[in-house]
């Protein structure tokens, strides 16, 4: 596995690799990986000659009062994972040469960014299009693979890639999950013990909604009512920032579930802020 950190350097390699008609799947993270960023590489591995991944904490999507400088970092561990998911090059850039001291150039999504992770943190999408942009420009990847978990991130990049007419192919996986249902996340190691025995139940808390939409429930406000009661109950120590319903597409809040819905939550604990999302069908599509 090649490590490469001066995006000049990347930016040459991929042209190379374009310029030889290479399959280049890329797979962008900020590190820390676990099981669910491997699953990504799996994937881009098995349909992709040169599989590129990034580790990259980008300090544009982060705001003022957030977790930049305390984000988990372990570089060596990021290397092995990401060799034994037979990745052939590693992207290891430095912010200083992603950003020029004097960068004024942002990429915004409208729309689709406006509600849950945008509302309460509003120049994240800003800085994830700027930086995913930024990538692709770098690594000139054929496809690029995104966990399902951030699904307004995955809305909010295909709606980019589509409007600027980015030649990549933007892929979504699923959601990898502890065996007690809890969404995999970097950030997952700063729960209490506590705070790690009640964090499942935002998934359990979905998939009791997502159930109600396929008994036929169809009012938003029901099924969003019983998930909040779940959570309430079971999840005390956590504090919901975001609980709704949303079109998958345009992330735009839904009254009735007459088709594919988003479940989607945020709940702060002490020291982490998770999100996860269940997609809630009726009972015709279920």
């Amino acid at each position: 596995m090649r490590i490469v950190s001066d995006p000049k350097q990347m930016q040459k390699i991929s042209m190379d690799l374009r310029n030889e008609r290479k399959i280049v799947g890329f797979v962008p993270t900020m590190g820390f990986l676990h099981q669910g960023h491997k699953s990504l590489m799996d994937h881009a591995r098995e349909h992709a000659d040169v599989v590129v991944v990034s580790l990259f904490v980008n300090p544009a999507q982060f705001g003022p009062n957030e977790d930049l400088d305390r984000y988990p970092r372990d570089l060596e561990r990021d290397r092995e994972v990401a060799a034994s998911a037979g990745v052939d090059i590693l992207f290891t850039p430095d912010p200083a040469a992603m950003y020029a001291p004097d960068a004024s150039t942002f990429v915004t999504v409208e729309g689709v960014s406006a509600g849950l992770c945008g509302a309460s943190r509003p120049t994240h999408f800003r800085g994830v299009a700027t930086v995913v942009t930024k990538l692709f420009m770098l690594v000139n990847p054929t496809f690029a693979v995104f966990g399902e978990k951030d699904r307004q991130q995955l809305a909010v990049i295909s709606r980019m890639v589509r409007d600027l007419n980015i030649p990549v192919a933007v892929v979504g996986r699923p959601i990898v999950r502890e065996a007690d249902g809890l969404a995999l996340s970097s950030r997952n190691v700063f729960l209490s013990r506590d705070e790690r025995d009640q964090a499942p139940w935002i998934n359990k808390a979905l998939e009791a909604g997502a159930a109600l939409a396929a008994s036929g429930i169809r009012d938003v406000k029901t099924i969003l009512a019983a998930a909040r009661d779940i959570l309430a109950a079971y999840a005390p120590l956590g504090a919901v920032d975001y609980l709704e319903a949303v079109d998958p597409d345009s992330m735009q809040p839904v009254e009735t579930v007459a088709g594919p819905v988003v479940l989607a939550a945020a709940v702060q604990f002490s020291r982490a802020r998770l999100i996860d999302n269940r997609l809630a069908l009726p009972p015709h599509e279920s």
